[in-house]
């Protein structure tokens, strides 16, 4: 006698569909402009910070943003500053729930990396700098660092979490 309460298994390959991707806020800072514009000896020291985040926005639909900043310094003073929030929504078709974490929290970001990579290199060239080239990520290897530092997020109703 089967349980009806159980739903069936999903059938088909798993699937992440990308609905929709896009800029969700975005600053560059030349504070110093144009005396950091000029050729200095030395090149800027550059700190980056990535953070992924996702939220749950529908069954199987989830919103995704990843935020990159860095911040050009010399002799502890400011060169610039960029961050962006890039995000996209990506509906999982065909996805075990728990691969789901898998699929949004690594799989999501990679793809849209390249998009925001470019947007920041752009947004250094045209603030007068040498384009800022980011060296691809693992972002598998910052989720195993985030739920090395405690629980994630549930899968319906709150964050998913963050990498």
């Amino acid at each position: 006698m089967a349980d009806n309460n159980v739903p069936p298994p999903p059938t088909g390959a798993p699937q992440l569909v990308m609905n929709a991707q896009y800029v969700k806020d975005f600053s560059f800072e030349n504070p110093r402009a144009p005396q950091s514009l000029m050729p200095q000896p030395t090149p800027p020291e550059i700190k980056l910070d990535i953070r992924v985040d996702a939220q749950n926005l529908a069954p199987d639909t989830f919103e995704v943003t990843l935020a990159v900043s860095a911040r050009a310094t010399r002799k502890d003073e400011p060169v610039f500053l960029v961050e962006l929030t890039y995000a996209g929504v990506v509906s999982l078709q065909n996805v075990p729930r728990e691969h789901a974490q898998f699929y949004v929290l690594v799989e999501t970001p990679r793809l849209l990396f390249p998009f925001a990579r470019a947007i920041l290199a752009d947004a250094t060239r045209d603030g007068g700098f040498p384009p800022l080239f980011i060296q691809p990520i693992d972002f598998a290897e910052l989720l195993r660092r985030q739920q090395a530092q405690g629980p994630s997020g549930a899968l319906a109703g709150e964050p998913l979490g963050n990498a």
